[in-house]
């Protein structure tokens, strides 16, 4: 395997959703963002749908992408959110993780606080305003 990528679907949210980890998390989006108007068929999408989001690519450290897209249901795509995954972000120190966990929780509902946690690392779980789960963790043993 070459890499391991996290690919976001919403529910015409994914621009708006970027544009806040683009802001908490640093870094340019990669390449153009591509919306659904630029398809072959964009002529058969009603108005409102044309200027959602195909694809856009957001780089996190390592070399990981975190990438996204509308799933729109006029389009035939059904969206579940569910509890089927997390995003995991590994920090390099406690100040880190505080600063990640207070800012891309915010509006969200948190699921664990931030601790010292038996295992040995700091650790802290929630789910952020768009419905999407996090995890973030200092281990001062593993930096």
């Amino acid at each position: 395997m070459k890499n391991a990528h996290i690919y976001l679907n919403f529910n015409g949210q994914t621009e708006e959703a970027f544009n806040f980890y683009k802001s908490v998390l640093g870094g340019e989006f990669i390449g153009d963002i591509y919306r659904f108007e630029g398809t072959p068929d964009a002529d058969k999408l009603p108005d409102h749908l044309k200027n959602k989001i195909m694809h856009m690519a957001l780089p996190l450290p390592n070399g990981v992408l975190l990438m996204g897209t509308d799933a729109m249901e006029e389009m035939g795509q059904k969206l579940t959110m569910g509890n089927n995954f997390y995003i995991y972000l590994a920090a390099e120190s406690k100040d880190e993780a505080d600063t990640l966990f207070s800012k891309l929780s915010e509006g969200g509902a948190i699921e664990m606080p931030l601790a010292d946690m038996f295992w040995g690392s700091y650790y802290g779980a929630f789910k952020d305003k768009y419905g999407v789960q996090w995890m973030v963790s200092f281990d001062e043993n593993e930096s």
